[in-house]
């Protein structure tokens, strides 16, 4: 086609159109950014209630030849199921002159793949005039799985050409010129940590599966890759929607209620309970002391008695006459008592001794006070009553101890948690070394010292949250690394992060890898927030499995900056977190330092520090330059600084207030 093809999407919606909101239109939204993605000229964007005439109108201005506001394609979100109020097929049908059968089957195959009520809905596709219509349902997912669908192959821009008076013979040409291999060609470097050198690759690989895709082809020269990056900027409330819809559980598993598992890890920290947790029994299950002291009967009077033990009496035998049996804090009563003195309350008489003379062993107390029945004793079922519920499902077990300690409190071995995702880390660049594996032959060939930081750095913090981590090391920048990489990587973990070659790079590989060798979605490529621009989320099927790509840039405060803003809500969706968990805490602190505002949002690292009033305290770690991983060494929160407005202020001054994520434990602010 000589010009872009211009796309109108109507959502519709009783209850958006009511709110007059565009941003709670998530499925018009993303029809649009996955339109312009491929290259059409979104020039129409509406929201409709749920009603015939609307919708009608509509759709005859945009599908009308004489009308100013005439479309090539139209796009409809909502309104296809059996819903009382569902009425887009009944508005659209009888407008349509040809109808497209073929588009139909796909969208019902393409959403039945994925959930069996994607059967339920009730597709329109046709022509009118020279005007595409399709009606898709009103789910994101489903409209990004039917327009990835509809894509495949370009068929969507075949259709519009022959709509347009074309012959369609460019899709024709590439379907019979598929295969071939690649031969040598040339690269020039530019990997995330800011060092260019030229180098080059021979491939002897099969040509993957041509389809739509947005990134380069790496099988071309560096002369023709992109100049200007094709994946549009979005905002970070965008990117962070994306993550939360397309990211998914991963079902539930036993557990042994281990403290430490076999590595000496904290086996449970970080996992959320998949089930209610009931007390078994009575806690305590028998009669029990509150106070270190000596169990007797209440009908004892003050006097002397003589001193028994665990040691020298059964718990199952009554206690004889004239005896009192000596009881520790959370002890049972022997039979035949009923209370407790405390040691305060008595007096030693006299004393066991050893053969040296020494006073070894109390032989005789003398009690001071007549003790009423049940005094300083814990009855059963006191604590916990057999049946009450202790842990909710959807508590979370934290490193603080109290879950881990009520799980044993109860009695349970073993518990349901939402299984937590294995997470696969791996480095890309020639121009990166492994700090205790370096590779002679670049100390030989004169490269500098430039030490992979990002992988040890975001193993250990994925660590510390509990999730299980492997480790791919460094990927070297060749198409067939790249892919075997992601194979190893793909067929043992569930998310895998990648650092560096995400950007503009002749040898950035990832983008293209994933899409023409695994036949993957990119759900976003860059992002408006600094730093992590280039920060890519990513999803393929792998051996019948869904896998999630985190490709994050390769400067070391970027790749951590974004592990945290990003990487972590998706973690904790698939182990699951509730939604309103899924991302860090912010609080609100006090700025110490006066903060510059850039037009992207900014997460400034500080140090967060809480004075004895309570107030937080944010104080910058210095130099905000993404390659400087020091700013993050004393950092504990990220200030989230707000997009530079046009007239707006240029910076937030010292004393003004911000919110801030936190990223570890606050330090109390000393005392001046």
């Amino acid at each position: 086609m000589t010009s872009p093809a211009t796309v109108a999407v109507l959502t519709v919606s009783d209850s958006i159109s009511a709110q007059g909101d565009d941003k709670q239109d998530k499925s018009g939204e993303l029809a649009q950014t996955i339109a312009t993605n491929n290259g059409f000229q979104v020039a129409r964007k509406e929201v409709v209630s749920d009603n015939i005439n609307e919708i009608r109108a509509h759709v005859k201005r945009w599908s009308s030849s004489a009308d100013s506001e005439h479309v090539d394609w139209i796009i409809t979100t909502g309104g296809t199921g059996f819903g009382v109020k569902d009425c887009t097929p009944e508005a659209i049908s009888p407008l349509v002159e040809r109808e497209a059968s073929g588009l139909v089957h796909l969208m019902l195959s393409t959403s039945a793949r994925h959930t069996p009520l994607g059967l339920l809905s009730r597709p329109v596709a046709g022509t009118i005039g020279s005007t595409l219509v399709t009606t898709l349902p009103g789910s994101p997912k489903a409209v990004s799985q039917i327009l990835e669908g509809f894509f495949e192959q370009g068929l969507i821009h075949h259709v519009l050409d022959l709509l347009r008076g074309g012959s369609g013979k460019t899709l024709h040409s590439q379907m019979q010129g598929q295969g071939g291999s690649h031969g040598h060609h040339h690269h020039n470097h530019g990997h995330g940590h800011g060092h260019g050198h030229a180098h080059h690759h021979g491939h002897g690989h099969v040509a993957p599966k041509p389809r739509t895709n947005f990134s380069h082809d790496p099988s071309m020269p560096a002369t023709a890759r992109h100049r200007v990056s094709p994946y549009p900027i979005i905002s970070l409330e965008d990117a962070l929607q994306h993550i939360f819809n397309e990211t998914e559980g991963l079902g539930t598993e036993k557990v042994t209620v281990d403290v430490m598992n076999s590595n000496g890890n904290a086996s449970l920290i970080g996992s959320v309970l998949a089930e209610d947790v009931y007390a078994p029994t009575e806690v305590p299950s028998t009669k029990t002391t509150s106070v270190d002291g000596y169990a007797l009967r209440s009908t004892d009077p003050p006097g002397v008695y003589k001193v028994l033990t665990s040691n020298t009496h059964p718990l199952n035998k009554e206690l004889p006459q004239g005896t009192v049996f000596r009881i520790n804090t959370g002890g049972p009563l022997p039979a035949g008592t009923d209370t407790v003195i405390m040691v305060e309350d008595t007096e030693i008489v006299s004393t066991i001794k050893d053969a040296d003379g020494k006073d070894v062993e109390e032989d005789e107390i003398k009690t001071l006070a007549q003790v009423p029945e049940a005094e300083n004793v814990r009855h059963p079922g006191s604590d916990v009553r057999k049946g009450d519920l202790v842990l909710a499902k959807g508590a979370v077990i934290t490193s603080v101890g109290g879950e881990i300690g009520t799980l044993h409190f109860v009695g349970r071995k073993e518990v349901e948690v939402f299984r937590r995702p294995v997470i696969g880390v791996m480095s890309t660049g020639n121009e990166i070394d492994d700090l205790f594996n370096r590779n002679p032959e670049k100390k030989e060939e004169g490269w500098p010292e430039i030490w992979d930081t990002n992988r040890p750095s975001l193993m250990a913090t994925a660590s510390e949250m509990g999730f299980a981590v492997k480790d791919y090391g460094i990927v070297q920048d060749t198409i067939d690394a790249v892919v075997n990489a992601l194979k190893s990587a793909f067929s043992t973990t569930d998310i895998v992060i990648t650092t560096g070659g995400t950007s503009m790079g002749s040898t950035d590989l990832l983008k293209p890898v994933i899409e023409r060798y695994f036949d993957g979605a990119i759900h976003f490529g860059r992002v408006a927030i600094k730093p992590g621009k280039p920060t890519t989320f990513a999803s393929c099927t792998y051996a019948d499995r869904r896998k999630y790509i985190f490709m994050l840039p390769g400067n070391p405060a970027s790749a951590l900056v974004t592990f945290h803003v990003f990487v972590v809500p998706a973690l904790r969706k698939m182990s699951g977190w509730r939604h309103d968990q899924c991302q860090l805490p912010r609080i609100r602190v006090k700025l110490l330092d006066p903060m510059r505002l850039d037009p992207r949002v900014e997460f400034h690292r500080v140090t967060i520090s809480v004075t004895r009033n309570g107030e937080f305290l944010a104080r910058s770690t210095g130099g905000q330059r993404s390659s400087r991983m020091a700013s993050l060494s004393r950092a504990n929160g990220l200030v989230v600084l707000p997009q530079k407005t046009e007239n707006g202020p240029t910076e937030l001054a010292k004393g003004e207030t911000a919110d801030a994520i936190i990223l570890g434990e606050l330090q109390t602010e000393p005392s001046t």
